[in-house]
């Protein structure tokens, strides 16, 4: 399962960067408000951190599916190649998909709720599908059934992947990955999440005291006499 961020602070996806494998980050016109600075500006020194490879991911804000198309062209002409066209999943958002598809554009499908949704995505072209998974279940629904679901439904569309998003823990993660779910977004807190363990903190400490016992405080593999 691929993991992504869903930030735009750039000093969490350079700290989030530097410790666990990533594979590209997304945003949204929320997410971009809360930095306070123009959307562009932070979508490119996004790029800049992540890299050309790693996949970006941006939404448009036209409500016609012509403008959702000229705001696309636009975005990744900015942004570079490897950069996601988020639209949602709305009459006019289908219809934005099919001709951008057609033009051979990265498209996610966002403001995923329900199944028959990510279907209708994906026969329109979208790469990702993006379920809403804690926000299903604050409607009352199951967000990880959902979205397996959604999985089950997908699988026969060989182009199409879920891109699940909006997490609350740690273990939603845990149980969409094993049941194959092809990519996730998630915040940093909730990444951090994925290796915090309390057993593991203490067993790295008892590994160190032994060690010292051995070698003296302080001492490492490094310094420790061969």
């Amino acid at each position: 399962m691929k993991l992504l961020i869903d930030d735009a602070d750039i000093e969490n996806i350079k700290r989030i960067y530097s410790y666990y494998p990533i594979d590209g980050v997304t945003t949204n016109p929320s997410i971009l408000a809360q930095s306070g600075r123009n959307p562009y500006e932070v979508l490119k020194e996004i790029r800049a951190v992540i890299g050309d490879n790693a996949e970006l991911h941006a939404q448009v804000i036209s409500e016609k599916a012509e403008d959702m198309i000229e705001e696309a062209h636009k975005m990744v002409d900015i942004l570079g190649k490897n950069t996601y066209v988020k639209i949602p999943t709305v009459p006019e958002g289908l219809k934005a998909m099919k001709h951008l598809s057609k033009e051979g554009y990265k498209i996610t499908a966002t403001a995923i709720y329900t199944p028959m949704q990510a279907y209708l995505a994906a026969r329109s072209g979208a790469d990702y599908v993006a379920p809403y998974v804690n926000r299903i279940d604050n409607l009352g629904a199951n967000g990880i059934e959902s979205t397996k679901m959604m999985q089950d439904i997908l699988d026969g569309e060989q182009k199409t992947q879920i891109l699940a998003a909006s997490f609350k823990n740690a273990n939603q993660i845990q149980e969409l990955c094993a049941y194959g779910i092809g990519a996730a977004t998630v915040a940093p807190d909730v990444i951090d999440n994925l290796i915090k363990n309390a057993c593991v903190t203490a067993a790295v400490k008892d590994f160190t005291r032994d060690f010292e016992t051995l070698c003296g405080k302080g001492k490492t593999m490094l310094d420790c006499d061969a």
